[in-house]
């Protein structure tokens, strides 16, 4: 597998499911106790250790709590993950090929933890105010799994809205996330959160 592919499979993964004046910590509770659906468009930077060149991409994400998601990445490559709250669907075009996870394997400690439904946070993650910085006030998330593969997560608030997410992982790499256009609680149909695999895929997993 290319290497700017398993960083879109990877940050694919990590992403799985949803997102949250007080404190960051107040903010990110808030959030996630008055959200029940969600769509944005995002655009997403990941930077590698070395300092080569960043890779941009950019989509669309919609979210249904508890546990359902539609990360669609439309530039440069398409990449499209659904997660219907049982399975996480991972569509690669340009490979011909998905990959299905159940979705307790799929999120675990990760960061997708963090934003899919349980309001249990200090359950996985240790929580710490990060300060102000960009206009958002941030909240910093530790994994208390050690085999989370991401050593952190940021999340950024405006407001009342997740307007940003970098994660760092276990491999050195930092993934800038930016949030726009957020819909918060839109009626979103049951057909977002389907998938079915298109003919001539190879199908890897369950």
């Amino acid at each position: 597998m290319k290497l700017a592919q398993k960083f879109r499979l990877t940050v694919a993964l990590a992403l799985f499911p949803l997102l949250a004046h007080a404190g960051a910590i107040d903010q990110l509770h808030d959030f996630l106790k008055s959200t029940r659906t969600l769509k944005a468009d995002f655009s997403q930077m990941v930077i590698g250790k070395n300092g080569r060149k960043p890779q941009q991409s950019s989509g669309t994400v919609a979210i249904s709590r508890p546990g359902k998601l539609r990360w669609e990445i439309l530039k440069p490559y398409p990449q499209l993950v659904v997660g219907d709250g049982e399975k996480v669907w991972i569509h690669d075009p340009d490979l011909q090929q998905v990959t299905v996870r159940k979705a307790g394997q799929a999120i675990g400690g990760s960061p997708a933890a963090l934003l899919s439904g349980s309001n249990e946070l200090e359950k996985n993650f240790t929580l710490k105010e990060a300060g102000e910085a960009e206009g958002l006030a941030w909240v910093e998330a530790i994994p208390k799994a050690g085999d989370s593969g991401f050593e952190a997560v940021r999340l950024g608030f405006a407001g009342n809205d997740l307007k940003a997410m970098e994660l760092q992982d276990s491999f050195g790499q930092t993934t800038h996330i930016r949030f726009n256009k957020i819909e918060r609680n839109p009626a979103l149909p049951a057909s977002t959160f389907k998938f079915t695999p298109p003919a001539g895929a190879d199908v890897v997993g369950e």
